[in-house]
């Protein structure tokens, strides 16, 4: 690809970090959007749960990437927290969009990220992106989310919704924490371990998303998961087998429930999504199994 100009939002979060650091590398410019006054040229202000964005910092891009939102793990769902996971993600793509919708000169794409929850609980089942949305909290959000992009996708910007999997990384979310757990020899199913958890690596993720902002033609939902799923007790094992730790502290069911809430459904639930549409579009893993990944990490 050659040198463009990219707009990130969440750009300071574990994926929007590792996406910048890559594309920064290969000598493509980052405007970076943040919520305080701008430090430095390639910052603009935005407000995501206020609903504006200071679009002329957006010109001239030649796309703009979404992976804003307050994190769905960082806290307990009390009601007030999951509106703040849900407006900092429905009223910030909504302000973009709307933005991107309203420049003279739009970008090529507009990458407006989603995540797996869209399809809630699948148990064995494996589901690809004809899938339709499943029941609960996460799910309802996924859709709204996605709606969200409307105004750009009607102004005829290609529109891509990566829903992501649990990405495996040190830095950050669900595998940040359990890296240290299982390095302390502390690690071990959840539950009775059956459910399935599709994950990637951080470095599939990032590649994943550049394969859609540069691949003409693809626009709708692709699931950003590696391409077989794997049970928390298999993964369980893997963990144990790359950090050399004893994984005998199984977390029963009403223990997480207890502690975690209503977010516990995310824990123990299943989900065996599958890339589908990613591997038809010529994307090809680095780390395609569970202990590459962790190795990677």
């Amino acid at each position: 690809m050659e040198r463009s100009r990219i707009a990130v939002a969440g750009a300071s979060g574990l994926i929007g970090g590792a996406l910048v650091r890559s594309l920064t590398a290969d000598g493509h410019e980052v405007v970076r959007l943040v919520r305080r006054p701008p430090r430095a040229k390639d910052e603009v202000r935005w407000d995501p749960e206020g609903g504006s964005v200071d679009a002329a910092g957006l010109a001239g891009c030649d796309a703009v990437v979404n992976l804003a939102g307050a994190g769905v793990g960082d806290h307990r769902w009390t009601d007030a927290y999951k509106r703040r996971i849900r407006d900092s993600r429905v009223l910030g793509t909504t302000a973009l969009a709307e933005a991107v919708a309203g420049l003279a000169e739009k970008p090529r794409v507009f990458v407006s990220g989603s995540a797996m929850g869209f399809y809630g609980e699948t148990g064995e089942r494996a589901v690809d992106e004809s899938a339709p949305p499943g029941e609960g909290f996460l799910p309802r959000l996924c859709v709204e989310w996605e709606a969200a992009a409307a105004p750009a996708r009607e102004a005829g910007v290609r529109t891509v919704f990566p829903r992501t999997g649990l990405v495996v990384a040190r830095g950050g979310g669900a595998w940040g924490r359990l890296f240290p757990l299982f390095e302390a020899g502390l690690g071990g199913r959840m539950g009775d371990g059956r459910q399935y958890w599709s994950y990637i690596s951080l470095h599939d993720e990032v590649a994943a998303i550049r394969h859609l902002v540069d691949t003409d033609g693809l626009s709708g939902p692709f699931n950003l998961t590696a391409p077989v799923p794997l049970t928390n007790r298999e993964i369980t094992a893997a963990m144990g087998r790359v950090l050399h730790r004893p994984t005998l502290f199984a977390v029963p069911a009403p223990v997480l429930r207890a502690a975690l809430g209503e977010m516990s459904g995310d824990v123990l639930g299943s989900a065996r999504v599958v890339p589908k549409r990613l591997l038809e579009s010529g994307f090809t893993f680095a780390f395609p199994d569970i202990e590459g990944a962790l190795r990677a990490a």
